[in-house]
C-alpha cells in the first residue's frame, strides 16, 4: 500500500477558496434548476417539439455543466481539499461505473435498474457530497459517450446523478457515528428513494411537451397545485413500475456491497480506509 498511501502535503484552505467553491456549486445547482424549469415559462402550448427545443439547448447546458464541474475540480485542487490521488481515484471510479453502464447495454437489466447508481451513491457517502456530485456528473457524461447514450436527455441525467451523489455525502455526514449495519440499512433506503426520485426528476425535462389526457399533461396557465397533481398522475401511470425496478435494484446492490468483509480481507480493508481517510482525505462534508 506504500504507493497509494504516500503522504500528500496538505494546505489549509483559505476563506476565499471556500467562498469561491461554494459559489461554484451553488451556480451549478441554479443552472440545473433553471434547465428543468424554464420550459414551463416558455412553452406556449402542450405538445410542442421536444427535439427542437432541447435539441438546441441541451448541448449548451451540457457544456455549461462540464465547464463548471471542471472549474470546481480546479478550485478543489488549488484550495488543498483535493489531492492528485483523489483526482485519480475519481477517474478510476468514473471509469468503473461507466463500464457497468456498458455492461447494462450489452445485458439489459429489468425495468429502469442500472448498476451505475450504487457506485455514485457510495462514493458520495464515503468521500463527501462534492466528490459525489462530480462522480455523478462525470459518470453520466463518460458512460453516455461510450454507450452512445448522447441526446437531449444527457445533461439532465448528469445533473440528477450529481445531486444523488451530493445528497449521499450529506447523508454520510448525518449518519457518521452509526454502526456498519445501521449505515448499510440507511444507505439501502437512500438508494431505494433515489431510484424513484431519479425518475421523478428526469421526467420533468420532457413532461411540458407531452401529449395525452388533460389529467396527465401540463397546460400553460394552470396553478402550481394542479401542475403537481397532474404530474403525479402522469408519473404513477407511466413511470412508477419502471422506476421501482431501479429503486429495488439500488437497495439490493448497496446491501450486497455493504455486506461485512470476509475475515481475511479485514487488514487490507483497514489499510485502505486509513489511506483514503487520513492521507488522501475526504471532501465535501
Amino acid at each position: 500500500m506504500a504507493g497509494l498511501c504516500d503522504h500528500e502535503p496538505k494546505r489549509t484552505e483559505s476563506n476565499m477558496h471556500r467562498v469561491i467553491r461554494g459559489a461554484i456549486y451553488a451556480f451549478s445547482g441554479a443552472i440545473g434548476v433553471l434547465a428543468f424549469a424554464y420550459p414551463f415559462f416558455t412553452v406556449s402550448r402542450p405538445g410542442g417539439s421536444l427535439g427542437l427545443t432541447h435539441g438546441r439547448d441541451a448541448p449548451l447546458i451540457a457544456m455549461a455543466l462540464v465547464g463548471v464541474s471542471l472549474i470546481a475540480l480546479l478550485v478543489e485542487l488549488q484550495g488543498g481539499t483535493l489531492g492528485a490521488k483523489m483526482v485519480a481515484l475519481l477517474g478510476v471510479l468514473v471509469a468503473i461505473a461507466s463500464v457497468l453502464r456498458f455492461v447494462e447495454v450489452v445485458l439489459p437489466m429489468p425495468g429502469g435498474f442500472s448498476p451505475i447508481f450504487a457506485p455514485i451513491i457510495l462514493s458520495g457517502y464515503v468521500f463527501g457530497g462534492r466528490f459525489g456530485f462530480l462522480m455523478g456528473v462525470f459518470t453520466m457524461l463518460v458512460s453516455g459517450l461510450i454507450t452512445g447514450g448522447v441526446g437531449p436527455w444527457l445533461p439532465y441525467q448528469m445533473f440528477t446523478a450529481g445531486w444523488a451523489g451530493m445528497t449521499a455525502g450529506w447523508l454520510g455526514q448525518i449518519s457518521e457515528s452509526a454502526s456498519q449495519r445501521v449505515s448499510t440499512l440507511i444507505l439501502c433506503a437512500f438508494g431505494f428513494v433515489w431510484g424513484l426520485l431519479y425518475g421523478v426528476i428526469i421526467n420533468i425535462y420532457f413532461w411540458p411537451f407531452a401529449v395525452g389526457t388533460a389529467e396527465q399533461t401540463w397546460s400553460p396557465g394552470i396553478g402550481l397545485g394542479e401542475t403537481m397533481g397532474r404530474y403525479a398522475t402522469f408519473y404513477l401511470v407511466t413511470s412508477l413500475a419502471w422506476d421501482m425496478a431501479r429503486a429495488v435494484g439500488n437497495g439490493a446492490l448497496i446491501l450486497l456491497l455493504g455486506a461485512p468483509a470476509p475475515p481475511a480481507t479485514v487488514p487490507l480493508r483497514g489499510a485502505c480506509d486509513r489511506c483514503l481517510t487520513r492521507e488522501c482525505g475526504s471532501f465535501g462534508r
